[in-house]
């Protein structure tokens, strides 16, 4: 006996979870945890979200495509999981990595476990790893690719060559999560989630949006604002949009590199001048591009929802919700365009406007899903615009 308990020996389990999962980084540090959801290998570009809710919308968010996501708020999954809150169709996310996982669920709305949802839709995750330490590597290194695995059958050095042999540079993302044909938006915006009291009242604008991996919550928001939408995909001609005589045409939030995508560009310089035009996060990316300025590959990227922007028309500081690792660069645009917002942690552009040509874009997510809605009153105006 020890301590008043009989030792039994060949007891096949522990009462606990022991680490059966590791992260491997391309610079050589091997991260051992537990898993959650799916098992396997998988390789993604490591990032880290400053949110401090809102997993769900961050999971189901195509723009994380090719990613792992590690959130920094250490507590995960205490809200469980409900199919409300689904951004798109599915986790198009390479893995989730979180310091602690929530034993428990207590909100009203949920539905199903954290882990339960990840595992149906053969995303993986880890917990109990040091989510800081690895944040400041990210920080201080920039972003990093990596390799998540359950498999103990595969070595370190075998993990290790995989994150060193894959790169998220210069791939086509979108053509991964953009929708297959063109359809009607014809869902409700909510009433508990519906911040507007007028614009179900105006007339109906007629709204091309381009699918880049566009949200759910963007769509609602414009639908809101009396906007008919019709959704088409991200190859969808120009001249087709066209023929339907749109009051505007929005081009969408999407994953990965705006230079691997030159289709998309090319549909954006045929359609400019033609009709008004809204580009959020990738979709303004891509304006950038179109009115002949150049892109880059940040550090670390943006990825969070309380990054503050100025809006440098009227001095207005916004709390927004952001999600790229990709960023315009000012300097290289032509005479004329505008850079109308700033994020105050690093300067970048956050946000741009041609009044000749009826554009207007910003860098990060004006509909906020999760988020702030500070700036939700870009809706309104783009609505107006069109």
């Amino acid at each position: 006996k020890i301590f008043g308990y009989r030792v039994v020996s060949g007891l096949a389990e522990r009462p606990w979870k022991v680490a059966d999962a590791r992260l491997v980084l391309e610079d050589g540090s091997i991260w051992r945890a537990k898993s959650f959801g799916a098992s396997g290998t998988r390789v993604g570009e490591v990032v880290f979200n400053t949110s401090l809710t809102g997993y769900q919308e961050i999971l189901t968010d195509p723009s994380y495509a090719g990613q792992f996501v590690l959130m920094t708020n250490p507590h995960i999954g205490n809200t469980g999981v409900n199919f409300d809150d689904d951004e798109s169709r599915q986790c198009f996310l390479a893995g989730l990595v979180i310091r602690s996982l929530s034993i428990t669920t207590s909100n009203w709305r949920c539905v199903e476990t954290l882990g339960d949802y990840l595992a149906e839709r053969n995303v993986m995750g880890i917990y109990d790893v040091d989510t800081r330490a690895i944040t400041r590597r990210l920080r201080q290194d920039g972003s990093l690719i990596g390799v998540l695995s359950t498999e103990q059958s595969r070595s370190d050095d075998e993990l290790l060559e995989m994150s060193r042999s894959w790169d998220i540079v210069g791939i086509d993302l979108i053509s991964g999560v953009t929708c297959n044909a063109p359809y009607e938006w014809v869902d409700e915006t909510k009433s508990e989630w519906d911040f507007n009291s007028d614009g179900r009242d105006r007339d109906t604008y007629r709204v091309i949006a381009y699918d880049f991996g566009i949200k759910h919550n963007i769509l609602r928001r414009l639908a809101s604002y009396g906007c008919k939408i019709t959704v088409v995909p991200s190859t969808w001609p120009a001249a087709e949009t066209l023929k339907l005589k749109p009051d505007g045409v929005l081009f969408s939030n999407g994953p990965g590199d705006p230079s691997a995508v030159p289709y998309a560009v090319e549909t954006v310089k045929e359609i400019l001048g033609k009709v008004p035009v809204f580009g959020i996060c990738m979709g303004h990316q891509l304006l950038g591009q179109a009115l002949g300025g150049k892109t880059f590959k940040m550090k670390f990227g943006h990825h969070g929802g309380n990054h503050p922007v100025r809006n440098l028309r009227n001095g207005r500081v916004e709390i927004s919700a952001q999600n790229h690792n990709y960023a315009v660069d000012p300097a290289s645009l032509p005479e004329g365009v505008e850079v109308t917002h700033v994020n105050l942690n690093d300067g970048s552009c956050a946000g741009l406007a041609y009044p000749a040509l009826s554009i207007m874009s910003l860098q990060y997510h004006p509909e906020a899903s999760p988020g702030p809605h500070d700036s939700d009153c870009v809706k309104l105006i783009s609505s107006y615009s069109f």
